[in-house]
């Protein structure tokens, strides 16, 4: 099945994978090499996923004054990610949210030791964000 995004869509798909790594950075103790494991993870995408994480562009906007504010923001584009690119092609929703989930993954082995409660409770806040779409 062929997949159209629109600039909204993927503007959407980098908020909220970026957005996701940028909640896991706040929640850690290393927030540049989580941000970095994290990032890379994103941009070693593959697919019409990998074609728009990989866009250069300065179009989303992760700030904000508190990891709350940035919640508030990123973890409805994971939902709203995932529902778009359901109605597209399954397959293409699916592989967002194993690079997403990867990326969750890489930056949190990007800390020295395991990861703790903190980032453990927004890797699963970042997942049911996912799993709600």
């Amino acid at each position: 099945m062929s997949i159209t995004l629109t600039d909204q869509d993927k503007r959407t798909l980098r908020t909220a994978a970026y957005g996701a790594v940028s909640l896991l950075a706040a929640a850690s103790g290393k927030p540049h090499k989580v941000a970095t494991g994290g990032s890379v993870a994103l941009y070693s995408a593959t697919g019409p996923v990998g074609h728009a994480l990989a866009e250069k562009t300065r179009d989303i906007d992760l700030n904000g004054k508190s990891v709350a504010a940035l919640a508030d923001h990123v973890l409805p584009a994971l939902t709203e990610a995932m529902s778009l690119l359901k109605r597209q092609d399954p397959a293409a929703a699916g592989d967002f949210r194993d690079t997403v989930l990867i990326a969750v993954e890489a930056a949190a082995r990007a800390q020295e030791g395991e990861p703790g409660p903190v980032m453990a409770e927004m890797a699963r806040k970042i997942t049911a964000a996912l799993d709600a779409g």
